[in-house]
């Protein structure tokens, strides 16, 4: 039977761009407990001339094995390998003690389009639990492991999973008295990484919008006028000032419907929670306390914020419409609370 887990899960939107590569982000799982679901990825079965250097089975591995709610087990103890439906024999899997199978197909229709087919059964039900199948280009052949790394997760947890994402992340070089900062994005397992900015000032908090294209970040390109936040379409290159001003900002957070951007700015030592207009770079002021409000995130409707903040002593919890008005606190439970988000 398959065990059901609970996780918590970062959401990572994904992000498409045109920029040459420039390093690549590895990211190693070092450590961790023989434990979790024991599940079966069959080598995909090729057929044509001109064989992917991907490999979906190992990606699809991977990605299941860093959630650490999977065990996947090694295709040397596999009794056989099927790679349709018709030649699944349960009892093989049940003799290794794999609770779930994924099989598949990769065929070459042309010289540069794949047709990618996959299966997940539950072994001791006996039953599939997802049939998919994919016509791409070569180039796609990756995130079609990541969408069938998705469906599996997903299928036997209950919770839709993000490998098939980019995540956006800022490196540092130094070399001797210069700094040179670079925006990079990747796949959520951290291959094909790619440069979308690279300037000599520091580069803070990068955030997804909604529509998965461009990025909200801060930056301190003009010394004298303090922090400033720029929206970046990273298909194009494209930069956007959306505002310049006194003080320090960090925290950038979409809304919903992608128009605006939620931030904690500071002005003359006072740390608050203010709105950007992207359209107009109109900045809306929300609270008003000598305290530090901080980490706004918004509601899937995009009419109030949460935010953390530190005016009954401790860091807490607290939520604001977003039209202005009083703070209603939400956290009571425990001495400290913050980074709240809604599901």
């Amino acid at each position: 039977m398959i065990k059901t887990f609970i996780a918590v899960t970062l959401t990572i939107l994904v992000g498409m761009l045109s920029p040459p590569t420039w390093a690549v982000l590895t990211i190693e799982i070092t450590g961790g407990d023989d434990t979790g679901i024991p599940i079966a990825v069959v080598p995909f079965h090729f057929q044509g001339q001109q064989r992917p250097s991907e490999d979906i089975r190992q990606i699809v591995s991977a990605d299941l094995y860093r959630t650490g709610q999977f065990l996947s087990l090694s295709p040397s103890e596999f009794l056989s390998r099927p790679s349709s439906k018709e030649q699944v024999r349960f009892k093989n899997w049940r003799l290794i003690k794999a609770e779930a199978l994924v099989i598949g197909q990769v065929k070459q229709v042309t010289n540069n389009q794949f047709e990618v087919t996959f299966y997940l059964f539950d072994v001791y039900k006996e039953i599939t639990l997802e049939a998919r199948r994919w016509t791409v280009g070569r180039k796609n052949l990756r995130n079609v492991a990541h969408q069938i790394s998705d469906y599996v997760y997903e299928a036997l947890t209950g919770i839709p999973g993000d490998f098939d994402t980019r995540i956006a992340y800022v490196t540092l070089e130094n070399s001797g008295d210069a700094k040179l900062y670079q925006l990079m994005v990747s796949d959520s397992d951290g291959q094909n990484a790619e440069w979308v900015l690279k300037t000599n000032e520091p580069i803070l908090s990068p955030a997804w919008a909604p529509d998965a294209k461009r990025l909200a970040y801060v930056t301190f390109d003009n010394r004298r006028s303090g922090a400033s936040i720029w929206v970046l379409d990273t298909r194009t290159g494209k930069r956007e000032k959306a505002y310049e001003g006194g003080g320090t900002a960090s925290a950038p957070a979409w809304s919903p419907d992608g128009r605006r951007l939620a931030i904690r700015l500071s002005r003359a030592g006072n740390h608050d929670i203010y709105i950007i207009d992207i359209a107009s770079s109109r900045l809306i002021r929300l609270t008003r306390h000598p305290a530090i409000d901080t980490e706004p995130a918004w509601s899937p409707d995009g009419r109030n914020l949460v935010f953390t903040s530190d005016r009954t002593g401790r860091p807490q919890i607290f939520r604001i419409s977003a039209g202005g008005g009083s703070a209603e606190r939400l956290t009571r439970a425990g001495r400290e609370n913050a980074g709240a988000s809604y599901s």
